[in-house]
């Protein structure tokens, strides 16, 4: 590390025509008073959320014994590679989601709150936990949080049991009747993080003329690196080819789009066509996101509940919410884990990708928290107990991960709500159903 009397800002942006490209942290951005005080030590925290809906197979989910994890379930083992940065916890359950329906299940993911039973826009819900961490998290990024999907949700009125569709629609709400609408679209997120001024249609025009964004800001660039060591060289140069790679897969899927006649109606225009792909695009905008300290704060659904999709890549060609409820058919369950099991290897190479991105003297996955699962148990029953949770990440933040942690049958997923606001400094008396908070799950718990 090369110690020098003045450090770059951390919130330092290569610049150019509509682009703004925020760096990842680099060793010319650390105090040279500081510079021996890696950042594992304090690090600047995130937190993510990946809902998966329609619950699981808990028979293929579940790992056979509790501590520490041995060989993983079916359904898990695609997390193998980075199984000592997980913590599997069962038997939490959404008591305010209760009468059980999809809408609530997706509603009360990240509220543990009652969703009003309205087909009406006098929806009320809650302050999501996500929305809290923002409040402390946001303060310093440019986004305060970004809120992503794999569906174009048009839907309105009335779409299950009787509630409004704004609660399947969103996992996000900044307030009991405010849901933040997330963006499926690969170039729209893109944009916000990297685009500048204008209009969407403005900035786009201006990129048309250059074959990349990266082409924007590569005078600025070269400014730059003459005050960069050979090491923050690399990480530089290294975070601009994964941009420039993001960038080509969604040029590509744009360009094979406007030859295909015949559109997915819950699929953006201009998305990759397969799924999986989709997704990994999805998962990469949130490792540059992250790596680029753009926000701390993010939520993915990575379908949503009644979802209609069919998985023939798997060798399921049923659709997933009549598949869910199985009625205990072990044919229809064994499909269904495909999909959980699908869902769990996209979350898993994610965590890959983070583990592989260096941050301070540790990885992103060191200083990132993920909670992934669903807010539904049993789909056949529409039941919000014995919800499949897993936590990842942390291990810089005093996650304790390689465990399987059983609790008490019936509580409740408010109190790992809590917990993970305790972790980025928000205490609050309550939190939906709470009644507590986990004090085994990392090593210490902030104040």
């Amino acid at each position: 590390m090369i110690i020098t009397k003045k450090s770059l800002p951390r919130r330092t942006f290569l610049k150019g025509v509509g682009a703004t490209l925020a760096l990842p942290l680099l060793d010319a951005m650390i105090p040279a008073a500081t510079a021996f005080e890696k950042t594992a030590a304090k690090p600047v925290p995130r937190l993510g959320f990946v809902f998966i809906p329609m619950g699981t197979d808990h028979s293929r989910w579940t790992p056979k014994d509790v501590g520490a994890l041995g060989e993983l379930s079916p359904i898990l083992s695609p997390l193998a590679a980075v199984k000592e940065h997980l913590v599997v916890l069962t038997n939490l359950e959404l008591k305010n989601s209760y009468p059980g329906t999809h809408t609530t299940s997706n509603a009360g993911f990240l509220s543990a709150a009652f969703a009003k039973h309205t087909e009406s826009s006098d929806y009320y819900l809650g302050t999501t936990i996500d929305q809290h961490a923002a409040q402390v998290l946001g303060r310093d990024t440019p986004l305060r949080s970004l809120e992503m999907s794999m569906d174009l949700l048009q839907t309105v009125g009335q779409c299950n049991n009787g509630y409004a569709c704004v609660y399947q629609n969103n996992l996000s709400w900044s307030s009991p009747t405010t849901p933040l609408p997330s963006e499926a679209h690969p170039r729209m997120v893109f944009e916000r993080l990297f685009g500048e001024g204008g209009s969407f249609a403005e900035r786009q025009a201006a990129l048309r003329k250059k074959a990349s964004l990266l082409d924007w800001v590569r005078e600025d660039y070269a400014r730059l690196k003459r005050k960069l060591g050979p090491a923050d060289q690399g990480r530089v140069e290294g975070y601009l080819d994964s941009i420039r790679e993001v960038e080509r897969q969604i040029q590509s899927a744009e360009s094979s789009s406007e030859d295909n006649p015949m559109p997915d109606l819950d699929r953006p225009t201009g998305v990759p066509a397969a799924y999986g792909d989709h997704a990994k695009l999805m998962f990469d905008l949130q490792v540059l996101a992250l790596q680029g300290d753009i926000t701390r704060v993010i939520t993915f659904q990575l379908a949503r509940e009644t979802s209609n999709r069919t998985y023939p890549e798997l060798g399921v060609p049923d659709s997933h919410h009549p598949l869910s409820h199985h009625g205990n058919d072990p044919e229809k369950i064994e499909r269904m884990s495909r999909i959980n099991r699908f869902h769990v290897a996209l979350f898993a190479e994610f965590l890959e990708k983070l583990q592989a991105v260096p941050d301070g003297d540790g990885s992103l996955l060191d200083h990132c928290v993920y909670l992934y699962g669903s807010g539904m148990g049993n789909p056949s029953t529409h039941d919000h107990d014995n919800l499949p949770i897993l936590v990842a990440g942390g291990g810089a933040c005093g996650l304790k991960g390689g465990r399987h942690i059983r609790f008490e049958t019936g509580t409740p997923l408010a109190n790992l709500h809590m917990t993970l606001l305790e972790r980025v400094g928000i205490h609050l008396d309550s939190f939906g159903d709470s009644n507590g908070r986990i004090d085994n799950l990392f090593d210490v718990l902030a104040g």
